[in-house]
C-alpha cells in the first residue's frame, strides 16, 4: 500500500493492544489512543516527512502506539532514550522496578524490554530506536518531523533541554507533543508545563488539542531547525 493511498485505523489491532498492555509503563490508555490519532493525522499529511520523533521511550509502551499510526504510511517513529531511567525511576524512589535493573551494572537498563516490545508488536521494521541521551541525539538530527512528542526526564533541565533539541525541528504545520502537563502543582511536576507555556510563548505554536495531561501543539510559523527563542 502507498502512502497516499493508506489509512490508519482508529486503534491499533487488538494483538498489538495486549502487547502495549503487558508493557511497563505509564500512558494512560486514553491519552495513548490521542498519540495514535495525531500520529495518524500528521503522517497522513500531503506534506508529511514521513517521521515522527519520541522523546523518553522507556520501555516502548507509547511507542507501540506511535509505530502502529505510522505503519500504514511506510513512515518511521525515532524513539530516544539513554535507557537508564529518569530520577523517579532510580533505587528508593516511587517508580522504581527491580525487574529492569541489569545484574551485570547494578543500573536500570530499559533497553532490552524495549526491543522486547518492539519484537512482540512487529514494529522492528517502523521504530528506530536511538541509544543516547536526548542532548546528545539533538546535536547529530537535521531534519524536519512531523511531529515531536516530549516524554522524557521531568527535571526542569531535562525538560528544557528537550524542548530547546526537539521542538525546532517540528516542520510547519507539523505537531509538538509534550505529556505530563499539569497547571495544577498539586497533580504533578511543573517542568513538561513549563515548556509548555515556552512553547506557546514563542508564538510558533497553537494548542489543538488536549487529553488528560497530554497538550498537542501544532506549529504555525517560525524557521525549522532553528531556536524557538
Amino acid at each position: 500500500m502507498t502512502a497516499s493511498s493508506a489509512r490508519t485505523p482508529n486503534a491499533p489491532s487488538p494483538e498489538r493492544l495486549k502487547v502495549a498492555e503487558e508493557t511497563p509503563g505509564f500512558m494512560p490508555l486514553d491519552e495513548a489512543q490521542t498519540l495514535f490519532e495525531i500520529a495518524g493525522e500528521y503522517l497522513a499529511q500531503p506534506n508529511s516527512t514521513r517521521v515522527g520523533i519520541e522523546i523518553g521511550t522507556y520501555c516502548g509502551k507509547s511507542t507501540v502506539f506511535l509505530g502502529a499510526a505510522a505503519e500504514p504510511y511506510g513512515a518511521t517513529i525515532v524513539t530516544v532514550d539513554h535507557h537508564r531511567g529518569s530520577e523517579e525511576h532510580q533505587p528508593g524512589w516511587e517508580y522504581h522496578d527491580e525487574t529492569l535493573v541489569d545484574p551485570h551494572t547494578g543500573k536500570l537498563d530499559t533497553s532490552a524490554r524495549f526491543r522486547r516490545t518492539m519484537y512482540d508488536a512487529a514494529l522492528d521494521g517502523t521504530v528506530v530506536g536511538v541509544l543516547a541521551g536526548s542532548t546528545t541525539a539533538a546535536k547529530v538530527w537535521g531534519k524536519p518531523a512531523d511531529f515531536v512528542f516530549i516524554d522524557g526526564g521531568h527535571s526542569m533541565q531535562a525538560a528544557q533541554n528537550d524542548l530547546d533539541g526537539w521542538a525546532p525541528w517540528v516542520r510547519i504545520g507539523g505537531a509538538l507533543l509534550i505529556h505530563d502537563v499539569f497547571p495544577d502543582p498539586a497533580d504533578g511536576g511543573r517542568p513538561p508545563y513549563e515548556i509548555y507555556c515556552q512553547a506557546l510563548a514563542t508564538g510558533q505554536f497553537t494548542e489543538v488539542r488536549a487529553e488528560g495531561s497530554l497538550r498537542v501543539l501544532r506549529r504555525d510559523g517560525g524557521e525549522v531547525g532553528t531556536p524557538l527563542g
